[in-house]
């Protein structure tokens, strides 16, 4: 039997979090409990998700006295979806809004694939668009050597060993079998790890016909040479982040192509020395930062990383709604 638990982390975004529960709410296939992790709010956030949960007996609340980041926060909404009886979670940003059959199509694909190949597969992720409908610049899945193998003109999935956290649907055992997210990473990187994380067993599906809208206010991906002063600290994670997979889990050639990667886009860009040191230094954290994954029934929560910009980032203590696991079905 199905229980699907959906995922959603948010900080400050009341309007736009209460929108993805209206989108949800007209899914085809509805998920049994929706769980909201609050990253520490400081605006009307949990005021309105608690009067929002007092006519939704699917909600199911989680606030962190302390921002873990997107990272800390769905590795400890995967532990508790687990905890709530989850054997599929739905994982997704507070901006972003999936079509009516989106969770619908990602099952469909989940339980078809594995039911006609025999092959379980460890993610199913849907298409991205950005607001105008073109694809979403920063929610791109990274394709496998034969991604074309299971795909038709009309339908079908690609075969994707990474994607983002913006509607993904992973099941339990595949959890069970890896482990959480690096709470640790904080943001960046963290979604990108942990499905290759997954894929390393069995394939992740990139499902066409699953379509989810992020509402960014600019549509591009992750390029070192745009680094400004306001954003510094997210590239900061980003190069420390990536740095460290490469290194520990790839070696040094990789390590080593990717800070040239780096220094690339950094010159190509004519960023400011003063913007490009904090960067190398963090390319140089990485030599020693190495988060190790947790199992599933570790607590998710993870000291504030070093070099982490203050008050971004601290050990929870959480509160939580009563959460009784819903019948099966």
């Amino acid at each position: 039997m199905t229980c699907l638990v959906a995922v959603i982390v948010t900080r400050n975004r009341a309007a736009q979090v209460i929108g993805v529960l209206d989108a949800l709410a007209r899914q085809t296939r509805r998920p049994d409990l929706t769980l909201v992790i609050d990253n520490a709010s400081t605006d009307d956030t949990p005021a309105r998700l608690k009067a929002r949960s007092a006519t939704d007996p699917t909600l199911r609340l989680l606030r962190l006295d302390r921002n873990l980041g997107g990272a800390g926060g769905f590795a400890e909404g995967i532990r508790q979806a687990c905890a709530l009886g989850a054997s599929h979670l739905w994982l997704s940003d507070d901006d972003a809004f999936p079509q009516p059959d989106a969770i619908d199509r990602l099952l469909t694909a989940l339980q078809d694939f594995e039911s006609r190949l025999d092959r379980r597969p460890a993610f199913a992720c849907s298409r991205v668009i950005w607001t105008d409908g073109s694809h979403c610049e920063m929610n791109t899945p990274r394709p496998v050597w034969d991604w074309p193998r299971f795909l038709t003109a009309t339908d079908g999935v690609a075969l994707v060993d990474s994607c983002s956290f913006v509607s993904v649907l992973i099941p339990r055992w595949a959890v069970e079998r890896h482990g959480l997210p690096l709470a640790e990473y904080f943001i960046w990187f963290d979604d990108a790890e942990y499905t290759r994380r997954l894929s390393t067993s069995h394939p992740g599906l990139y499902v066409p016909a699953s379509v989810i809208r992020h509402d960014i206010t600019v549509n591009r991906g992750v390029n070192f040479g745009r680094v400004t002063p306001d954003d510094l600290w997210k590239f900061r994670f980003g190069a420390r982040n990536e740095a460290s997979f490469h290194l520990h889990r790839e070696g040094w050639v990789s390590y080593l192509l990717f800070a040239d990667h780096v220094r690339r886009q950094l010159h190509a860009g004519k960023v400011p020395f003063r913007l490009r040191w904090p960067i190398w230094r963090s390319l140089l954290a990485a030599l020693v930062f190495n988060p190790r994954p947790r199992p599933l029934n570790a607590s998710a929560a993870a000291p504030e990383p070093p070099g982490s910009p203050p008050g971004r980032s601290a050990p929870p203590t959480a509160r939580t709604a009563d959460a009784t696991p819903p019948a099966r079905r």
